[in-house]
């Protein structure tokens, strides 16, 4: 047979590859990885050796070998594979107890690996028989009784950071590992052996939070969520009454310093320098169709978790408030450490003495300083940073993730706003705080300077639902969030009337945005009526004023005030008669919300009552005097003079309201959201993560 040059030449680089390849030798496998084939092959090296669990422990774990072994099983393959599953797990655990760390991290990280390795592969109800494949059904509670014993050993002990770090990632990769928490019986054994202490020291110890709080937090919060609806939660009970003041305010550190974080960044990049007007044009336009939200949104997504942490501990525990409420320094770095806050919330014009300690904080010997806080440094407290948050996450709820970051937000004022402490504190007039609320720009309105002067708190909480109501009224109507709105500040508004606290606020700002409120739902009454119950928000907006009209004269500033609320609902009385006849026309046409709109029409006697009354009034003594329109001043002097013989029918329950409750309604949500982190956080967890070389070098010394 002929060879052409062609084959001659195919052949000799053929020839070439082979004697360049015969040359270079096939790298050779780790000593470890040879161990993990024999183990995956259904074989135990460690028959007749006596040392082979001290060597083995001692070379690096291969993370990255296990789980792709595991990858490539067939859930058949790992149930054959179950005994030796069984004894690797087990002396990972054994090897726990043991003050050699450099085993102990090399345990952990195997430990870690064999979980998501085993829950990698889905077996269906992740319940007795990952707890076999696992450790074993019948050695299940002494296994994870010493892991747990161990865990906490380690946590609560004088041990590296590093150790601490892949101790709670084991914890969080075993209560994550399913998303469905509820589904994932192994934490059946976690609430008997409690880590719940673990976390609480994590949290009291200043250096500890800074390295391991949030991690802590994650764990607890999850723990708290496991079949929370369907038994009783150790975890809920003793989160429900802590009161380790260390702890707690450990809890509202690390919750605040990630939020100032984020609000730090968010700062510093409104505040980015433009290089000209053409530049800001265009980065206006751009932002107009792409924007920052995306990024943003990623970012607020990661703080879901810490959100969810405020909201149980809020929640479940009312000691918490206290430090919801407690001064700390704001500086560059965040909240400074909450072991130096003093009971001096905000301006606090007076002095405080020892009593102050009854308030939840420590007593300040001597006088206050007069002199205000430098620019530096400028006293705040949590729920300052966490109004900030709320109004950066508002601005753009058509994101899905957002509107469930900024419902989490409402829920979470609506469950303070029903404390009575807290209510106390937000009203006082001499705790006064400047607190930096977000704006969202609108071609309606100009760019508004941001109210930067010393008010009570509750001031803020009002400015925040006001924005909320002005700049949320589109097509896709945030309906449930409007209703939670409406219900923190009728909240505040019981509080006030109850206490009769006259707050020195703007109420023409919150009048003139419920009126607008009202006129966009008239205006949009096709579209919304056919998607929602817009009665129902109505009838909130109509008794809101009702409260006021009822009982303004005990919490309003002042009668000037009360006046000027007459002459708002007279001003714009077309808004409310075009409410009327909307509300009238369903409620006798037999429709789907007839019912609702009956009670709107009831809802709206009074201020129906006021128009008819003073119109007339307002008509003639414009005639009189031969005027074609009458000033604001004019119109008062109308209104003072004859408040005597109007005649108002008396509407019980308006300051009542249904307290907030998780479950039934809220359930879902709050499962969703627990199943979100969750897969959040298995996403963040790498190998990488797992194998860090930072977690290794401090204990290089140990070779």
């Amino acid at each position: 047979m002929t060879t052409t040059p062609e084959k001659a030449d195919k052949k000799d680089k053929e020839s070439g590859l082979l004697r360049k390849g015969s040359s270079s030798k096939k790298p050779l496998k780790e000593k470890v990885v040879q161990i993990y084939e024999s183990f995956f092959k259904g074989e135990d090296p460690s028959l007749g050796n006596p040392n082979f669990w001290d060597e083995f422990f001692l070379m690096k774990a291969n993370v990255a070998y296990i789980e792709k072994a595991f990858s490539k099983m067939t859930p058949e393959q790992l149930v054959a594979l179950k005994d030796n599953i069984n004894l690797l797990c087990h002396r990972c655990i054994l090897t726990l107890k043991e003050d050699y760390q450099i085993r102990v991290v090399n345990a952990l990280q195997t430990m870690c690996a064999l979980i998501r390795g085993v829950y990698g592969k889905s077996l269906g109800d992740y319940g007795f028989d990952i707890i076999n494949i696992l450790v074993g059904f019948d050695a299940a509670e002494v296994q994870m009784q010493r892991l747990i014993e161990s865990v906490h050993s380690i946590l609560t002990g004088d041990n590296p950071a590093g150790l601490k770090t892949l101790s709670l990632k084991l914890l969080l990769i075993l209560v994550t590992a399913t998303d469905n928490v509820s589904q994932n019986t192994i934490l059946e054994y976690i609430m008997i052996n409690s880590v719940f202490e673990s976390v609480v020291q994590i949290l009291a110890n200043p250096m500890s939070r800074q390295v391991h709080g949030h991690d802590a937090l994650l764990l607890l919060t999850i723990l708290v969520n496991y079949r929370k609806y369907e038994s009783v939660n150790p975890y809920i009970v003793k989160l429900s009454i802590l009161d380790d003041e260390l702890a707690l305010n450990g809890l509202g550190w690390v919750i605040s310093s990630a939020l100032t974080e984020f609000n730090r960044k968010y700062k510093e990049k409104k505040e980015e320098p433009q290089s000209g007007w053409l530049s800001s044009i265009t980065s206006m336009v751009g932002n107009i169709f792409v924007g920052d939200s995306d990024s943003v949104s990623a970012k607020v997504r990661t703080n879901d978790s810490i959100l969810l942490a405020l909201y149980e501990a809020v929640h479940l525990n009312r000691n918490f408030i206290t430090v919801l409420t407690t001064s700390h320094t704001e500086t560059s770095s965040g909240p400074s450490s909450p072991t130096t806050t003093r009971a001096v919330e905000g301006t606090r014009e007076d002095e405080l003495g020892p009593q102050a300690d009854q308030q939840g904080g420590e007593a300040v010997q001597g006088p206050l300083p007069s002199t205000p806080p430098p620019d530096s440094s400028q006293t705040t407290n949590h729920m300052v940073t966490f109004l900030q948050y709320c109004s950066i996450v508002m601005q753009d709820i058509k994101d899905e993730q957002r509107l469930c970051s900024f419902k989490l937000c409402l829920v979470i004022l609506t469950c303070i706003a029903e404390d009575q402490y807290a209510n106390s504190f937000l009203h006082d007039a001499n705790m006064n705080f400047v607190v930096h609320l977000y704006r969202m720009p609108m071609r309606h309105r100009k760019i508004a300077v941001p109210n930067t002067s010393s008010r009570p708190l509750a001031c803020a909480w009002l400015d925040l639902t006001v924005e909320f109501i002005v700049t949320h009224m589109m097509k896709d109507f945030p309906m449930e969030l409007y209703m939670r709105c409406l219900g923190i500040v009728h909240r505040l508004l019981c509080y006030q009337k109850k206490c009769r606290v006259r707050l020195q606020y703007t109420w023409k700002d919150l009048w003139t945005a419920l009126i607008n409120l009202v006129k966009f739902m008239i205006a949009q009454e096709a579209h919304l009526a056919s998607r929602h119950n817009i009665f129902y928000l109505a009838i909130k907006v109509v008794n809101l004023f009702n409260l006021f009209i009822t009982y303004g004269d005990t919490f309003l500033p002042s009668p000037t005030s009360y006046d000027e609320l007459y002459y708002e609902v007279i001003r714009m009385h077309t808004v409310f008669d075009n409410l009327y006849s909307m509300a009238l026309r369903h409620a006798t046409n037999h429709g789907e919300h007839k019912d609702s709109a009956t009670r709107l029409t009831n809802a709206l006697v009074n201020i129906r009552a006021i128009v008819n009354h003073f119109t007339p009034k307002i008509d003639s003594w414009s005639a009189a005097n031969h005027l074609s329109s009458l000033t604001e001043d004019q119109v008062l002097e109308v209104v003072r003079s004859n408040y005597d013989t109007l005649t108002l029918k008396l509407q019980e329950s308006l300051d009542q309201y249904e307290r907030y409750a998780e479950k039934p309604k809220e359930s879902a949500f709050f499962t969703q959201l627990v199943r979100s982190i969750i897969s959040d956080f298995r996403k963040s967890i790498s190998v990488a993560t797992l194998q860090q070389e930072t977690v290794l070098q401090e204990f290089s010394h140990i070779h």
